[in-house]
C-alpha cells in the first residue's frame, strides 16, 4: 500500500502519512484513525468468510 493510498483510506493527505512514517511518534488521532481501519478490514474479512460459509451451507442443504 502506498502512503496516498493509506492517506485516502485514513483520511489524511500523503504528505501526512509520509511526514508521520519519519516522526519518532505519529499523533494519537492518526494512529486511531490507522488502528480502525485496520479493524475495519479485518472485520470485512471475517464477515466475506461467514457470508462464504452461509453460502456453502445453504448448497449443501439443498443438495
Amino acid at each position: 500500500m502506498t502512503y496516498r493510498q493509506l492517506g485516502d483510506a485514513v483520511g489524511y493527505s500523503e504528505g501526512a502519512i509520509k511526514n508521520a512514517a519519519l516522526a519518532p511518534e505519529t499523533s494519537p488521532s492518526m494512529q486511531k484513525a490507522i488502528e480502525l481501519y485496520l479493524e475495519t478490514i479485518e472485520l470485512k474479512n471475517k464477515l466475506q468468510a461467514s457470508e462464504n460459509f452461509k453460502q456453502h451451507l445453504k448448497d449443501f442443504l439443498q443438495e
